[in-house]
């Protein structure tokens, strides 16, 4: 290695490649059923897909869009906002587009930590969350969701989040609905961390991306809670709701003065991305309640029929409230509690992928024995993958 050194910057060096690129080639390697990587098996509405196809041939976006975002996008965001939340946001000053909402976790981060600074976060979690608090020098805390077999859910301890506060915590780090859990969080669980952030005077990044794909409860933004508004950077994105993944528009919602901190490090990161889908994206989410509506019920159908046939299958099975993934215990299957290995051998076992949760947390044996499915699959693939998985 040149000068004795790895090649690899130390703070990425416990990163190997994603579970998700591993699983995915397993899945192409073996001709499996993927139900381990989040991506719909068909597009979106055709409407939204026509409106990229117009922007395009009129050449709007096609030379760099402006830095925040296309002002068109910005103002459909705000509201999004507006009307969903009540949640009142400028489109010139409080609004900023990514390229997805993994660019906007990370310039959020990136921006507002520095080496020293502690981020409590949910475990388990999104693997970029432990990659962009790398990246910044920060200090990952993760406050573990504990699963409850009795009720087929996981679980905020909040006398945990409050004891892993400390005077180097600079932020705290949400994701509700929660993957891979599927938890969606409280209105009674998310008072309790803005009163846990205003009074330790903390800043929140949450990530928000699932938001219309909640089929227990309700999402409810924490920006919304007193004294969250001005500390809040909001995380939403496109891909989820709209069922185009490969497109990447994301975006954050927070005050001018945490946009702008976030807007000085996004910039150095894509600068600007996917101009002509920015403004598909502001047709999409102006869709009548009535696509969000039908969207959650394809959804919850789905949601049911995989974790129906899990269970039949001998998996123990905690049905999500939110999300499109599906978290289960294979140690019922009598397969010893090592989901990587598990998850590995089930390819070639009964033709179908999932991903090990063990990868999601800094506590490796608190996610072992789970492993995660998702269901944003076309109905008669997810009649198949539970067909396959009854042979285990």
């Amino acid at each position: 290695m040149t000068q004795g050194r790895p090649l690899l910057n130390r703070r990425l060096a416990e990163f190997g490649t994603t579970i998700f690129a591993e699983m995915s080639a397993l899945a192409v390697r073996t001709g499996a059923i993927n139900l381990g990587q989040g991506f719909p098996d068909t597009d979106g509405p055709e409407e939204v897909r026509e409106a990229a196809v117009r922007a395009l041939r009129a050449g709007h976006g096609n030379q760099y869009p402006p830095g925040p975002g296309v002002p068109e996008l910005r103002t459909a965001i705000a509201a999004h906002q507006q009307r969903r939340y009540a949640l009142a946001y400028d489109p010139d000053t409080e609004v900023l587009v990514t390229a997805g909402a993994t660019e906007a976790i990370a310039a959020s981060l990136l921006a507002l930590l520095e080496p020293g600074d502690e981020v409590v976060a949910l475990e388990p979690y999104y693997d970029s969350y432990a990659a962009c608090i790398a990246m910044a020098g920060a200090t990952r805390v993760p406050v573990t969701l504990h699963p409850e077999p009795s009720t087929g859910a996981y679980r905020l301890d909040l006398d945990e989040l409050r004891a892993a506060v400390t005077p180097r915590t600079r932020l705290l780090l949400l994701n509700t609905p929660h993957n891979p859990t599927g938890t969606v969080l409280t209105r009674e669980e998310l008072g309790a961390i803005a009163e846990l952030a205003c009074a330790r005077d903390l800043l929140v990044v949450t990530d928000e991306v699932y938001e219309h794909l909640v089929f227990e409860g309700e999402h409810l933004p924490l920006a919304g809670f007193p004294g969250m508004r001005e500390r809040t950077v909001t995380i939403g994105s496109a891909g989820k709701t709209f069922s185009y993944t490969g497109w990447k528009i994301g975006w954050i919602t927070a005050n001018p003065a945490l946009v702008t901190a976030v807007r000085s490090a996004k910039q150095y990161l894509t600068y600007v991305s996917g101009g002509p889908l920015q403004y598909a994206v502001a047709e999409a989410l102006r869709l009548p309640d009535s696509f969000f509506e039908g969207l959650r019920a394809d959804l919850l159908a789905k949601r049911d029929l995989l974790c129906d046939g899990l269970a039949e299958a001998g998996f123990g099975v905690y049905r999500p409230a939110g999300t499109y993934f599906v978290t289960t215990d294979i140690r019922p299957l009598g397969s010893g509690g090592d989901g990587i290995a598990f998850c590995r051998e089930l390819p070639v076992r009964c033709g179908v992928v999932g991903v090990p949760n063990a990868v999601f947390y800094d506590h490796r044996e608190q996610g072992a024995p789970f492993v995660r499915f998702t269901f944003c699959k076309r109905t008669e693939v997810l009649a198949e993958a539970v067909a396959r998985l009854k042979g285990l």
